[in-house]
């Protein structure tokens, strides 16, 4: 019996593994894929309050230091469901089935597709869902951005400075991103604005080559020649095997307040895949202590 589980190894869990320890209970971490979540792909982190810069891998590594360091034990298995058994929870993986007396789940979310025939396949042939990561690759080449949000703008920025030409495609009007972001590309003399179309298909045999968009107003299409697609259209929670212990909003995140608890007594969540406005590494650590510090407290 473990006091507290926690589902995925993030900046969120990875933090409520840290206060959960140093409350004096013992705490077993399971995590898919990679420690660290999406956060060890950006570059250089000038966010965090008291680091001025520090790489995801290296912020990332550091939390997992500290939480080994203080006795936490990590098990890479992916967790297929949550039972309440009252006094104990029921945490179950492919090949193996533990107890806790509270369960937290920081299962994060991952990068929204866009759900054209073979976009998976292409990736790593010219699909990518970050521009700091594979944007190099694309060096004096031409790309399309797909996205209306702050992270499609600073994408579309990031890129201009290395590639040849950026085609920033959204389905509005108008970016749903930062006045002043938009500002800043409308300067750039190699990015160009398609609104009102999106992206319908990608072309090329064995790596991009092109794609088509079509127009949303008139239904026509433009064929844009370009060697990468970087998608950019938000992100998509993965909690629906404990939907029978939580309730979920329309977009499948996690529902619960500021105090980080779910409606199953014992069971808490943090990070990104609980509803909230704003999802940071702030306020990943934040939920992850708060959530900690709850199950602590609620352990007899």
């Amino acid at each position: 019996m473990t006091d507290i589980i926690i589902v995925g190894a993030g900046t969120a869990g990875m933090s409520a593994a840290i206060y959960g320890l140093r409350a004096g209970k013992s705490v077993l971490v399971f995590e898919a894929a990679a420690y660290g979540g999406q956060i060890i792909n950006t570059p250089d982190i000038e966010n965090y309050p008291g680091i001025a810069h520090v790489s995801g891998f290296d912020f990332a590594t550091g939390l997992y230091n500290q939480m080994m360091d203080l006795g936490a034990e990590l098990k890479f298995e992916r967790v297929t469901s949550v039972e309440d058994a009252g006094d104990k929870k029921i945490v179950r993986t492919a090949s193996n089935e533990y107890e806790a007396k509270a369960v937290i789940l920081a299962t994060g979310a991952k990068n929204r597709p866009l759900g054209l025939e073979r976009e998976q396949e292409m990736i790593g042939s010219g699909v990518s869902y970050c521009a700091t990561c594979d944007g190099m690759f694309f060096r004096r080449k031409d790309v399309v951005v797909n996205g209306g949000g702050n992270t499609a703008l600073e994408d579309a920025a990031f890129l201009a400075n290395y590639c040849n030409k950026v085609y920033l495609v959204h389905r509005r009007d108008a970016f749903r991103g930062d006045a002043a972001a938009v500002k800043e590309l409308e300067s750039k003399e190699n990015v160009e604005f398609v609104l009102n179309a999106t992206v319908t298909k990608i072309l090329g045999e064995k790596k991009v080559e092109g794609v088509e968009v079509t127009d949303k107003l008139t239904g026509e299409t433009r064929v844009i020649e370009a060697q990468g697609l970087f998608v950019a259209i938000g992100q998509m929670p993965e909690n629906q095997a404990f939907a029978d212990l939580v309730d979920l909003d329309a977009g499948g995140y996690i529902a619960a307040g500021e105090d980080c608890l779910t409606r199953t007594s014992g069971i808490y969540t943090a990070g990104d895949c609980r509803t909230k406005t704003v999802r940071q590494l702030t306020t990943a650590a934040a939920d992850g202590a708060v959530a900690a510090l709850a199950a602590a407290a609620g352990i007899k």
